[in-house]
């Protein structure tokens, strides 16, 4: 096929340029005017307005919904108090207390006081500080915000190649776009309770610009076009028209992108490799706004156009000339891309991004996926979507067997190709390529951001598991909720590693109030650190099962009360941003010199890496009709945010996140801190997927370990009910007694739909229960702390007895590490100092630290 010629057209520019009008040229030469240019609900899509109403039933709740809450002091500081308690020793949860009741008698009810005015009539109590913390985070985006989802693959065998693969999600994602436009998209549920779709209509055409004063978001909600990057080169083409109505078949959409992927071909890639400019979407962000700058400044150059295509596209569309082996090597290429240096030139896949918008990025061989911007939408939403346009991908096929199959949407765009050419407006089809001017700055620039950008990648590494020994099915079978069954599982295997309990931060849900985003669970309890403690120490079975279910309920109940928005993170936070503002207002310098700093968020909504809280003195979020007589902000932190143990809570070493469901093979994201463990896990019906990232903190042996933990619980599992007499049912029961021989059951099967299974009844299922899996191991056995013991100093490799077996092949835990755990578990209450305890934590593994640029 011979390759197009591609040229920037005037028609999509002058349609762009009436949506985002400049006054002036000279407007448009820097990323603040650039940002100007949109109009001011385009300008601050996210910030608190009153969203255009109009008829249909994707926001037909939102009216309805109720405000978040704002909890009480006293409740808030107390639950403070419990999810600490299991971090410290006794002498840190008493100095913990001195600080709290200080808190409560002196600054707390004059903050909750402002926090309550400044409510005041706004949608939110969060809402503006959660966007500012993310919108003044400074650092590269890659790994530290933005998530990815990794779809399964299409189960039509014919679009597992990349050009009909990607043809096929676009014209989903498209007809996705179209239902939230004309509010056609059946709005969230949980339980029959209607949920927030806020944030359904900033999915799109969304761009995150960065300014010398943070960043900002800006969307052009009349978009009407998609950029496709490969091998580093941009190019558009218009596929909808001004009613939002789909212009392309998919045919048309393959040959687009099969012209495109020819073209860029024509390049060698070492060549295209220094004209990548996505690069600078990874750099650090106040750079990246220099750079947009230095790209804008030049009035005869075309940049300010190319720049101003690609921030206002509805999404963009990665075509990745590679094909990664392995499901880790896949994780890797979604969330960070590939590395690969070739004679001195960067080639890998790292260089096909733009991380600024949503991204959705195909391989190959047709392996798919979604990276995503996440200051204004989380994982929920962001599940809903690719959900549905896998499930359209599948619909569309049947339909092409059977014309009767069903469709997932409401109304479908008329068949462009039966429609009267003049119908579609002013619109360009043809693909187009962008025309960079490559400015010796830029070229520069472009080298410093690659190389740091391979430095970042370096710096992570990423494991999973897909473990198909039993999910959600088994799990509830056994009267557990299977997200309180798996966060168990994260506790249990750190500390049979590194004998400690360490923060751990798992996201709630709290879009069942107006613009609800998230509430953080705090997965370290006092019950799950009984639980573990009796797990790993000489208990009966029969125990052992018993604190994991105490443990297990607690994790349910915690979660049930997050999601009413009745946790304290996110209320302690908002707490400490009125104060941090009130400060900054009356020109506080003090604040900083003293050391106080925005706390780390380690807690984010779907990924969890927080980013720091915005302390921007410019940013007037307070209420400036505050009555002059009130009592003035305290110059001197609250004595509750210089507690140790607040810092503690947010630097979450185990940050977690629940989301999937068939649709999804893996998702995940980067860890929060540079010791810590990103956890992305999928709970489905017969499996469980699992994807971890860390700084290379033996990301490996921790999967291990997960893996043989499961394998072990099933066996307890079993065990228990075999012994309790459970497993018969009544009508079993009846059977006794009746002639012939029976056939019993092989109880090794993981299936709990055998007849006989126990009359447990089983937790509330958690509402973002997911599906995943692979290989099962054989199940580990354990051994009572006197016989490790005796392994240890007799240096035995291998040995068997008859109520026990070691085997150093099981690949989980090996005697110096169980004696670690034991010598932990009957360590005095008064543990070492809090600096102690951090150089303790510190020693363990090896710590790499990502460099600040």
């Amino acid at each position: 096929m011979t390759a197009r010629k591609f040229m920037m057209p005037g028609s999509l520019n002058e349609s762009l340029a009436n949506q985002q009008p400049p006054n002036s040229e000279t407007e448009r030469s820097s990323p603040k005017a650039a940002y100007q240019a949109y109009s001011p609900s385009g300008r601050e899509p996210l910030a608190n307005h009153d969203q255009e109403r109009k008829p249909g039933i994707t926001f037909a709740s939102q009216d309805k919904l109720p405000k978040l809450p704002i909890p009480e002091l006293g409740d808030t500081c107390r639950k403070y108090q419990a999810v600490l308690a299991p971090l410290q020793n006794h002498r840190e949860q008493q100095d913990t207390a001195a600080a709290v009741d200080d808190f409560l008698k002196h600054d707390g009810p004059e903050l909750q006081a402002r926090l309550q005015r400044y409510a005041t009539g706004k949608t939110s109590y969060i809402e503006q500080f959660w966007y500012d913390s993310y919108l003044n985070f400074d650092n590269s985006v890659v790994l530290n915000l933005n998530p990815f989802f990794l779809l399964e693959d299409d189960p039509t065998p014919a679009r597992n190649n990349q050009v009909t693969r990607a043809a096929s999600l676009v014209i989903s994602a498209l007809s996705f776009v179209r239902a939230v436009r004309k509010e056609e998209l059946p709005p969230d549920t949980l339980r029959g309770t209607p949920l927030c779709m806020y944030q359904y209509s900033r999915l799109f055409g969304t761009a995150r610009l960065p300014t010398e004063n943070g960043c900002q978001i800006a969307q052009d909600s009349g978009s009407r076009h998609i950029v496709v990057l490969c091998k580093g080169q941009f190019y558009w083409f218009d596929v909808l028209d001004d009613s939002s109505d789909i212009i392309m078949t998919e045919k048309d959409v393959a040959l687009n992108l099969q012209v495109i992927v020819d073209d860029a071909e024509q390049t060698p890639i070492q060549e295209a490799a220094k004209g990548a400019l996505g690069v600078l979407s990874t750099e650090n962000r106040k750079i990246w706004a220099g750079l947009r700058d230095v790209l804008t400044r030049d009035e005869d150059s075309n940049n300010a156009e190319c720049l101003s295509i690609v921030d206002s596209a509805l999404f963009v569309l990665c075509l990745d000339y590679t094909e990664p082996k392995t499901g880790a090597e896949l994780c890797g290429n979604m969330l960070c891309g590939t590395s690969e240096v070739v004679r001195g030139v960067q080639i890998g896949t790292c260089t096909n991004r733009w991380y600024d918008k949503m991204q959705i990025i195909v391989c190959k061989n047709g392996s798919a996926g979604i990276n995503f911007e996440h200051t204004g939408v989380d994982g929920h939403t962001v599940l809903r979507m690719a959900s549905d346009v896998y499930t359209d991908t599948i619909l569309r096929f049947a339909k092409s067997i059977n014309g009767q199959a069903p469709s997932l949407w409401t109304s479908t765009s008329p068949d462009p190709s039966k429609r009267d050419p003049d119908s579609f407006g002013d619109v360009s089809t043809t693909p187009h390529k962008l025309e960079w001017d490559m400015l010796p700055e830029l070229s520069t620039a472009l080298r410093f951001a690659e190389t740091r950008l391979a430095d970042l990648i370096q710096q992570n590494e990423f494991e999973i598991l897909e473990f198909a020994g039993y999910g959600k099915n088994f799990i509830t079978s056994m009267g557990f909720s299977p997200d309180a069954f798996v966060q168990m599982a994260f506790q249990a295997a750190y500390y049979g590693l590194y004998g400690r309990v360490e923060s751990t931060y798992e996201p709630a849900m709290t879009k069942a109030f107006l613009h609800g985003r998230t509430e953080a669970i705090r997965a370290a309890t006092i019950e799950s650190t009984e639980f573990i403690k009796t797990f790993w120490a000489d208990n009966s079975p029969q125990q052992k099962v018993d604190a994991l279910k105490k443990a297990a309920q607690k994790h349910t109940a915690l979660t049930k009360e997050c999601a009413k928005a009745l946790g304290q993170d996110r209320h302690l936070y908002a707490l400490y941003c009125v104060w941090q503002r009130a400060v900054d207002e009356e020109g506080a310098e003090a604040a900083s010199s003293n050391g106080c700093s925005s706390p780390r968020e380690g807690s984010s909504p779907s990924p969890p890496n927080s980013p720091t809280h915005d302390t921007n003195p410019n940013r007037n979020v307070l209420s400036t009709s505050e009555s002059p007589s009130r009592k003035p902000p305290p110059q001197q932190m609250p004595a509750l945010f210089a507690d140790p143990g607040y810092d503690r809570l947010n630097t979450t070493i185990i940050s977690t996140s629940n989301c999937g469901n068939p649709a999804l093979r893996h998702f995940g994201f980067g860890p929060s801190c540079a010791d810590g463990f990103g956890i992305g896990y999928i709970i489905k019906e017969d499996s469980i997927s699992i994807c971890i990232s860390s700084k290379h903190r033996q990301t490996r042996r921790f999967v291990e370990s997960l893996e043989a933990y499961f394998g072990e619980v099933k066996r307890l599992l079993r065990s228990v009910r075999k012994e309790g007499g459970a497993g018969r049912s009544r009508v079993r029961e009846n059977e006794e007694g009746k002639r012939g021989k029976v056939i019993k059951a092989d109880t090794t099967q993981s299936t709990a739909s055998v007849g006989g299974r126990q009359e447990v009844e089983p937790e509330e299922e958690e509402e973002d229960d997911g599906l995943g899996g692979c290989e099962f191991l054989a199940p580990l056995f354990l051994y009572s702390p006197t016989r490790a013991l005796e392994l240890l100093h007799s240096n035995a490799r291998r040995e068997h007895t008859a109520d026990s077996t070691f085997s150093t092949a099981d690949g989980f835990f090996d005697a110096g590490m169980l004696l670690q755990a034991l010598k932990a578990s009957q360590e005095d209450k008064e543990r070492p100092s809090d600096k102690a305890v951090g150089h303790a934590k510190r020693s363990i593994g090896k710590k790499l630290r990502l460099s600040e640029y």
